[in-house]
């Protein structure tokens, strides 16, 4: 966990940084400083040809010449202005503070160039105030208007006292200055509110960024594959498992664009029993990228699963190894007992069993309740053998084996010790193949194999049936197939046939095909029995090996 903190403490730190809070500041307030110098532009623009070009309202009534130059001398000022914020000639609220009372000073004397407040043009100063209060996050706001009420209130007092027959409208100025205090107060608690949910967000924004962080490590460390598919079947994401059980990385970079049916298609048949009957999800599926037996798990982001799902792909071999590591630490044990409490009385039973017999023959005596010992005592000192063999599964060393001239060889010392004719096997492979395994394993898998076949096939020339191929659907994994001409394996009896101690033969000991698969799976192969077939079909799956030329 202390790299995961650090990461998710990085992570942090780098979203509020000083340099990353400074650079939104200075873009989220600059920005709207020109769109409001360009709002003033436009106003002093409108309010010069309004009164200039179309004498449609009471502006400059008063004094039309001031109000003219006045408005001439707003553009201006906007237009400088303008530049200064474009070449950022001193800091942001000195620029706000610069345009506002301008606004301020140039509207008062609108103001009175227009006649007083009954000309409207006080108004005005409320958009102003009001956007400076957002502009500048309520700093400075309270005191823009109080400047903006006293310049109305002198420039009120400075009409009464320099215009004849004026009517004073001081009542109509205090309302005036009322809104002006009112919109920069709610300016001011505007910007604050925003401020705390800008800053709840950002904290929430880190929150979920560092979940988000602490979900992608969890998922890539799980010990499962996990597929994420949208609704149109495409593979938006997966972790590193689900990489290396599938073989994703030979596949195109983009994630978006890996297809499961056209990618993962034994996946995608399965998601699709799976969408119509729910309950059909409890077999288990052997990838034909990995070789690797998985269950898998289809859980829908949403109520319909055709918006999304996750898939979830168990890798049967850890829990196979764990039970395995679990399994031999048993089987040490027993063994170790079983070397120690069976086979030294045998070998004296077995031994006292020969003197018997031995006596007996001289005596010409019935000698057969004699040899029915010594064939038990064969046969049990079999079964310790067979059990001590269990522990080699763990001593492997894969050597590259070119598997036709393996089949003669081994065919010919199978052939002479079994005593069996040599017609009654077929090899057949459609070209040269070596595979990776371990040759004393594959000697001892394959011995099995025939020797089981022999017993159950029909004992002519070509009953056994022996084929080297390519598999479909991975050309990196060699399939070993050898077929009897017998009556096969009841379907009842397929779920017990690798089961240790399960036997047909009477007497067998019920180890070879358990050691078999064994002795498979410790060189990354696999040993299955082949249903529907005419006899009995066995097929071994191991990694084949391209030598060096």
């Amino acid at each position: 966990m202390t790299s995961l903190s650090s990461q998710t403490d990085r992570f942090s730190h780098r979203a509020t940084s000083p340099e990353t809070h400074d650079c939104n500041h200075t873009t989220h307030n600059w920005r709207p400083l020109v769109y409001f110098n360009g709002y003033r532009l436009i106003i002093g623009t409108l309010l010069l040809i309004v009164t200039w070009r179309f004498h449609l309202t009471n502006f400059g009534s008063q004094h039309y010449e001031l109000f003219i130059y006045t408005c001439q001398s707003y553009l201006l000022f906007s237009s400088i202005t303008l530049l200064l914020i474009k070449f950022r000639y001193c800091n942001f609220n000195c620029h706000l503070i610069l345009q506002i009372i301008g606004d301020i000073v140039f509207f008062s004397i609108l103001l009175y160039a227009s006649g007083g407040l009954h000309s409207g043009l006080g108004s005005l100063l409320l958009i102003s105030l009001a956007v400076s209060g957002l502009i500048s996050q309520g700093r400075i706001g309270l005191f823009l208007a109080a400047l903006a009420t006293i310049s109305v209130l002198l420039q009120e007092t400075y009409a009464v006292l320099t215009i004849n027959s004026y009517t004073p409208q001081y009542s109509q100025a205090g309302v005036l200055c009322i809104a002006y205090f009112a919109i920069a107060w709610l300016g001011h608690e505007l910007v604050k509110r925003s401020l705390l949910s800008e800053q709840l967000a950002q904290e929430r924004g880190i929150d979920l960024a560092n979940m988000a962080e602490v979900n992608k490590l969890v998922i890539q460390d799980l010990h499962e594959g996990v597929l994420v598919i949208d609704k149109f079947g495409y593979i938006r994401q997966y972790n590193t498992y689900a990489e290396k059980l599938l073989n994703l990385a030979a596949s195109p970079p983009a994630r978006g664009t890996l297809e499961l049916s056209t990618h993962l298609p034994e996946i995608a048949s399965r998601l699709a029993n799976w969408q119509i009957n729910p309950a059909s999800n409890s077999e288990l599926l052997r990838l034909s990228h990995s070789n690797a037996v998985v269950k898998t798990r289809f859980l829908p982001i949403q109520s319909d699963p055709r918006n999304g799902l996750v898939i979830f792909l168990e890798d049967m071999g850890r829990a196979q190894a764990q039970l395995e590591q679990l399994k031999l630490a048993a089987l040490g044990r027993l063994t170790a007992n079983i070397a120690h409490e069976i086979r030294n009385p045998l070998s004296a039973i077995n031994h006292a069993a020969e003197l018997l017999q031995e006596e007996q023959f001289e005596n010409n005596a019935d000698t057969r309740l004699v040899r029915i010992i010594c064939d038990n005592a064969i046969r049990l000192n079999k079964i310790v053998h067979d059990v001590l063999q269990l522990n080699r599964r763990n001593i492997s060393k894969p050597e590259s084996i070119d598997i036709m001239e393996f089949f003669y060889k081994f065919l010919e010392g199978f052939c002479h010790t079994e005593n069996i004719d040599r017609d009654v096997f077929v090899i057949t492979s459609s070209k040269d193949l070596f595979i990776s395994f371990d040759r004393d394993h594959l000697n001892q898998v394959i011995w099995n194999l025939c020797r089981n076949a022999w017993r159950h096939c029909r004992k002519q020339a070509g009953s056994i049936h022996i084929e080297v191929t390519t598999a479909p659907t991975n050309e990196h994994n060699i399939v070993l197939d050898i077929v009897d001409d017998g009556t096969g394996v009841k379907p009842k009896q397929i779920k017990q046939l690798f089961e240790p101690f399960f036997t047909t033969a009477p007497n067998g000991t019920g180890l070879g095909l358990y050691i078999a698969r064994e002795l498979c799976e410790a060189n990354q192969a696999s040993l299955e029995y082949i249903a529907g077939s005419s006899g009995g079909h066995f097929r071994i799956i191991c990694t084949g090996y391209q030598p060096c030329l």
